[in-house]
């Protein structure tokens, strides 16, 4: 495929420039050079864009000359993002704005440099035939979710919102794809799942969706440590125009998208036509801002009151210090992919 003539040269002058002003932090004591050649980011099924990057391999074309290795990690949900970012095993990982809040809060040095979708993809979920009718009734009943992800903060919002205490609910943390199958075998009476693996049910075993809201989901974001941002800004930068890149791709071939996430899925192309086409908005403002902010404030004092941060302080720092526009206002789609 054919990219900016002008772009190659940019690229090699910036890495070039990387090395020559980060030679020190480059370097072991012993004057030996440390790893500075691989980009490692996240592809996860709840991020269609990152499914587009990685199938296309517009990072590898745009690095290939500069001798950089474009590593990719499967996350299975936002836990696992966070995990990888915090361990530093990833330097960009996609997860659900409640995830990254929560990172940030208890101290994970991330920020969030661009959102890849306004998602519907987390509700409270019960087997056909299931005497649960409604969130009330989740008194005293077990409940699958996966800790540290969207469909768990939509479990704590949609039990705070219906008057239901936490304390009433056994929570059983299962990844994603375990607590389907927990209910599926009648292990759990409910789950708070997520999307494809939520349609999916919907489909094979005619799961029921006891509650949605859209406004419970709190937006897809894409995440790099601030090690990262400060020693390869121009790499983060490549990453936020591929990610533009695959918007505008996603938005010329959607069926082609829902082919390519219902094969890497494993589940049915019309399974992943409703997750993509009615329960993911992809054409966003990719900034994150006010109103992404505005969710965050809801559900930040939640977590407060179930005790996975210790205190609202540490929620208004993570707040005022999660969001970082630089790369979003300066993004170029054309710089990979073509033009």
């Amino acid at each position: 495929m054919t990219r900016r003539r002008t772009f190659r040269p940019l690229v090699g002058l910036a890495i070039a420039a990387m090395v020559m002003a980060g030679c020190a932090s480059a370097e072991g004591d012993d004057g030996s050079a440390a790893s500075t050649d691989t980009l490692t980011l996240d592809w996860a099924t709840y991020n269609p864009l990152s499914l587009i990057i990685r199938e296309q391999r517009w990072l590898e074309d745009a690095l290939a000359d500069d001798g950089i290795e474009v590593e990719w990690l499967q996350s299975a949900g936002s836990n696992r993002a966070n995990e990888g970012l915090r361990a530093g095993a990833l330097d960009i990982g996609s997860t659900a704005g409640s995830a990254a809040l929560l990172a940030r809060a208890n101290g994970s040095p991330i920020r969030t440099i661009s959102l890849y979708s306004q998602p519907e993809w987390a509700a409270v979920v019960v087997p056909a035939g299931s005497p649960i009718e409604d969130v009330s009734d989740l008194a005293g009943a077990s409940v699958a979710a996966t800790l540290g992800t969207d469909p768990y903060f939509f479990l704590l919002q949609t039990l705070d919102d219906a008057g239901v205490d936490l304390a009433e609910v056994e929570v059983q943390n299962l990844q994603h794809a375990d607590g389907r199958t927990a209910l599926e075998q009648g292990s759990v009476d409910a789950w708070a799942g997520l999307d494809p693996i939520m349609a999916a049910g919907e489909a094979d075993t005619d799961l029921q969706l006891i509650y949605r809201n859209i406004d419970f989901n709190t937006w897809g974001f894409l995440n790099a440590t601030e090690s990262f941002l400060e020693e390869s800004p121009e790499l983060a930068q490549l990453v936020v125009d591929a990610y533009e890149r695959a918007r505008i791709w996603a938005a010329d071939n959607p069926d082609e998208t829902a082919e390519l996430l219902a094969e890497v899925a494993g589940i049915d192309l019309e399974v992943a036509r409703i997750s993509l086409l009615e329960r993911t908005n992809l054409d966003i403002d990719p900034a994150p801002g006010d109103v992404q902010r505005a969710v965050l404030e809801v559900v930040g004092p939640i977590f407060v009151t179930s005790g996975d941060v210790r205190e609202q302080a540490s929620i208004d720092e993570a707040l005022d210090s999660l969001f970082d526009t630089t790369f979003v206002d300066r993004a170029d789609p054309d710089t990979v992919g073509g033009s």
